[in-house]
C-alpha cells in the first residue's frame, strides 16, 4: 500500500493503463462488430441456398432480429460500420498481447498446465460445493481458461470474416476455413461463443467480485479487502469488503 499525503494508504494499481484501455475499446469494437453483423445477417438470413445440404440452416429467416439491437441502418451502412470496427479489434488485439508479453503478465492471464485442477476447485466454490476459496493469482483457473478462450475465439472471429470478405483474393484462407459457407459458420458461431464468454464474465464480475469495475477503470484495488479470496466470496456470496484487521 502507498501513503497518501495527509496520512493512511491508497490502493495498488491493479491493471496497467494500457489493459484498461485496451479492454474498454474491445467492449466498444465488439459491440459495434456484433451489432453490424446482424444487420448485415438480416439481409441474408441464411448460410447457403435451401438445395445446398449440409449447411442450409436459415433459422431466422422471415423473422429479422429486432433493429434496436442492430448497428447501421441498411446493409452498406452496417459493412462499413462491421469493417471500421473490425480494424479497431485488429490493432486492440496486437497492442494487449505485445503488453502482456513485454511485461511478463501473460503468466497471470494464461493456464499452466495442471490449472485444471484449480478450475475443477473454483468451479465447485461457485456451486456452492466447495467451502474455502482456493489460493489464486491476479486471476483464479476459470478466468485464465476463459480470457485464453477470448483470444482464440477472436482470432477464429476475424480470420472467418476475412475469408468471407476476400474468398477469390484469399480463396487459400477460405478454403482452409472449409468453403465460404463454413466460413460464415464458423463466424457466426465464434460471435455467439464469445458473446457467451462475455455474458458469463460480466455476470460473474456483478456477482463476485464488484470491485473489479473500480480496477478496470480507474485500476485501484484492495487485495487485502476487497479480492474474492479474502472474502472467501461466491456468486452473491460475502460481497461486503473483509474487515480492516485492528
Amino acid at each position: 500500500m502507498a501513503r497518501r499525503p495527509g496520512g493512511g494508504t491508497t490502493s495498488p494499481r491493479r491493471h496497467h493503463p494500457i489493459a484498461r484501455l485496451t479492454l474498454w475499446v474491445s467492449a466498444l469494437a465488439l459491440t459495434g462488430m456484433a451489432a453490424s453483423g446482424v444487420r448485415i445477417f438480416n439481409a441474408a438470413p441464411f448460410f447457403t441456398r435451401k438445395s445446398d445440404a449440409p449447411y442450409a440452416w436459415r433459422p431466422w429467416e422471415g423473422t429479422p432480429i429486432p433493429a434496436v439491437f442492430t448497428l447501421g441502418g441498411w446493409l452498406g451502412g452496417a459493412r462499413h460500420w462491421h469493417f471500421a470496427m473490425r480494424w479497431l479489434l485488429v490493432a486492440n488485439a496486437l497492442v494487449y498481447p505485445g503488453h502482456l508479453f513485454r511485461h511478463g503478465r501473460w503468466r497471470t492471464t494464461v493456464p499452466r498446465v495442471n490449472a485444471w485442477r484449480d478450475a475443477i476447485e473454483m468451479a465447485r466454490l461457485c456451486l456452492y460445493i466447495g467451502k474455502d476459496h482456493p489460493v489464486q493469482g491476479k486471476h483464479n483457473a476459470l478466468q485464465q481458461y476463459a480470457y485464453t478462450s477470448m483470444l482464440v475465439i477472436g482470432a477464429v472471429m476475424v480470420t472467418s470474416g476475412i475469408a468471407i470478405w476476400k474468398p477469390v483474393s484469399l480463396s487459400w484462407l477460405t478454403t482452409l476455413s472449409g468453403g465460404c459457407a463454413l466460413a460464415r459458420w464458423w463466424h457466426f458461431a465464434a460471435m455467439l461463443a464469445l458473446a457467451g464468454l462475455v455474458l458469463v464474465h460480466v455476470i460473474m464480475v456483478i456477482t463476485v467480485d464488484p470491485y473489479a469495475l473500480r480496477a478496470i477503470t480507474t485500476g485501484g484495488y484492495d487485495e487485502d479487502r476487497w479480492s474474492p479470496e479474502a472474502r472467501n466470496a461466491r456468486p452473491l456470496s460475502n460481497l461486503l469488503p473483509r474487515s480492516k484487521r485492528p
